[in-house]
């Protein structure tokens, strides 16, 4: 115990004088966590919260064009602004840049006619199958489209959702007349407009409850997404200090000298792994706390822990080890400092982008989302987001820790196999 104790004491030694690789394992993931958090939180506000700014041309002088400006600013998700009826396409792009609008809309100018033409051939063909005379004699054209101008960083999936609400708020006015004109033809008289909103309004109330693990109903947030994900980024970014120690003792012939000594290099791989893996948790511990403290006075969402904090300190354990596990492995096959730190740099982000940090998962399509499988990364992303966004406890996340586990174990025996390869223990 001496032994390993001393070896500790060396080791963090060591990594305190190497203060380029504290910044990378401390400072870049905190400045990372914030600012892609920050990006996030913007476009969850974006998509969630705020209202899309839509300029509405209305070129129509009939009722018809009043009543759909009217169910498109019901919707809820439209921010609606009337400008002058005499917009061409150019006007209409330029003021959509002027007013920063993502949509513009221009109603037809027959676009009243249109509709009451189509109604009315409607309620007639309605009347005739019902066995009444119905004025079926003139034959009613399609409503001129709508035009709808959108900027082109509208994703798409957003546009399509557009679409579905202005489309909804046309067919609630077509509905709207042709009920009118078919009561007018059997009734003789309008439509009264309690009945008419009796008709057309849905009164059926659609309840949206998230479904957690632990039966909770809070949403998640941006933070709760990015905050475990980067804390796992961090903590397999210490090969950047770990790789390059030791490559720098096997340059220097510690090894060798070791040999020399009734001692094993053993101890100073599990030194390493012990120093190390206390740093990972130390990693975990200044993200989280930011996330619960800090990034309410910076305006964006706190961080909601879970539950289960047991479950949370042995998943950020595992994770931690397999991180350090895969920097010695890196360590002890690279020949030189500048091996380890090009090539542990650039696989934390291959690893990190095929294991959903960087591109969801759900979003993968065939080789990438079962190559999401073999990256460690993955694994400890799904564990954290069971916790922190299904609200799982240990039980929910123990396969992801077997597996883990097993991945470290598979490193730890690379690790032993390298070293007897190179004849260093």
């Amino acid at each position: 115990m001496f032994k390993l104790w001393t070896t500790i004491v060396k080791d963090v030694r060591i990594l305190l004088r190497d203060r380029v690789g504290i910044s990378l394992m401390f400072v870049m993931p905190i400045i990372l966590v914030v600012v892609v958090t920050s990006i996030q939180n913007s476009t969850f506000n974006l998509v969630n919260k705020n209202k899309l700014s839509v300029l509405i041309c209305n070129t129509d002088t009939g009722q018809a064009s009043v009543q759909l400006i009217k169910s498109i600013n019901k919707i809820g998700m439209f921010k609606v602004t009337l400008v002058p009826n005499d917009k061409t396409e150019k006007q209409m792009g330029d003021a959509m840049h002027n007013q920063d609008a993502m949509l513009g809309v221009i109603i037809p100018s027959n676009f009243t006619v249109k509709v009451d033409a189509k109604s009315k051939s409607i309620a007639g063909k309605a009347l005739k199958s019902f066995g009444l005379d119905g004025d079926t004699v003139k034959k009613a054209g399609d409503v001129d489209p709508l035009t709808l101008y959108y900027n082109p960083i509208l994703q798409e999936s957003l546009r399509l959702s557009v679409q579905g609400g202005i489309r909804s708020a046309l067919q609630l006015v077509e509905s709207r007349e042709t009920l009118r004109s078919l009561y007018f033809s059997i009734n003789e008289k309008q439509l009264p407009e309690q009945l008419e909103n009796e008709m057309l309004n849905n009164n059926t109330a659609i309840n949206e409850i998230p479904v957690s693990k632990d039966g909770t109903r809070a949403t998640p947030n941006a933070t709760q997404h990015n905050v475990p994900a980067w804390t796992i980024f961090a903590m397999f970014f210490v090969i950047m200090s770990l790789g390059g120690s030791i490559v720098r003792e096997k340059v220097s012939g510690s090894f060798i000298r070791l040999k020399t000594l009734p001692t094993n290099y053993w101890v100073g791989i599990i030194s390493k792994q012990i120093t190390y893996l206390c740093v990972t948790l130390l990693q975990a511990a200044v993200i989280f706390s930011m996330g619960i403290w800090l990034f309410p006075y910076i305006g964006l969402p706190a961080l909601n822990l879970p539950s289960d904090v047991l479950a949370l300190f042995i998943v950020t354990l595992v994770c931690g080890w397999c991180a350090v596990s895969y920097s010695i492995c890196v360590g002890v096959f690279a020949d030189t400092q500048e091996q380890a730190n090009g090539f542990g740099a650039v696989s934390i982000v291959i690893l990190s982008s095929i294991g959903g940090l960087m591109v969801p998962s759900f979003a993968m399509q065939g080789f990438a989302k079962s190559a999401a499988n073999f990256s460690p990364m993955h694994w400890c992303l799904q564990s954290y987001y069971s916790l922190f966004l299904e609200g799982g406890n240990l039980r929910d996340v123990v396969n992801n820790i077997i597996l883990l586990l097993i991945i470290t174990v598979v490193l730890q025996l690379v690790i032993f196999w390298g070293l007897k390869r190179k004849k260093l223990i």
